[in-house]
């Protein structure tokens, strides 16, 4: 069950304004029992000002009364029907000035050690573009010579949760169409 907007300014209104027991309010309101009692005797809550429920279209005065009458019975809150607010979907991910320099060495190590990752899979990953990921592939980004592979979660531009999800999913999908999961490509160079 939804708790009311503001718990405890709710509670000290129900204390205050009716004779529900201590179990009813705790159970409405989403707190402990003690921390109700605490409100009662004006140990908890100093200071906040009670909020009518009534009035807030959060319960009606029926039902406060039919739950006086009998102390087993519980508040239940009243339905509203407005719609809820739309969620926000991630929008691109920021990445500091300092960082986006580290972007083609991230785009060389998933190239390298995961290729099983689409371009669009490192695209949303890193929070780059495809462009950039052909471009570090064949070897014609601008800054080619310097590249060297390092781990993106090492980099701060992922998280290793993200990126285990990722390759989770590529696998998967690589399983269900039948393809081979490629191996990852052995670095021949000089050691760092």
């Amino acid at each position: 069950m939804a708790a009311p907007l503001m718990p405890k300014a709710t509670a000290v209104w129900l204390v205050d304004n009716t004779s529900l027991t201590f179990d009813q309010i705790a159970d409405y309101c989403g707190l402990h029992r003690l921390e109700v009692q605490g409100i009662a005797d004006g140990e908890v809550a100093i200071g906040i000002q009670g909020i009518d429920p009534i009035a807030n279209s959060q319960l009606t005065r029926d039902e406060i009364e039919r739950c006086e009458k009998d102390p087993k019975a519980r508040l239940k809150m009243l339905k509203l029907d407005l719609p809820e607010p739309a969620k926000r979907t991630k929008g691109p991910r920021y990445t500091p000035v300092a960082k986006r320099q580290d972007k083609p060495d991230a785009i060389a190590w998933l190239l390298r050690h995961h290729p099983e990752l689409k371009e669009s899979q490192i695209a949303k990953l890193i929070g780059t573009t495809k462009t950039t990921i052909q471009a570090v592939n064949e070897r014609t980004h601008w800054n080619s010579p310097n590249i060297r592979p390092r781990d993106p979660v090492l980099l701060g531009l992922c998280a290793q949760s993200e990126l285990n999800a990722a390759v989770d999913r590529a696998r998967k999908r690589a399983e269900r169409l039948g393809e081979p999961i490629p191996e990852p490509v052995q670095y021949e160079g000089p050691i760092d």
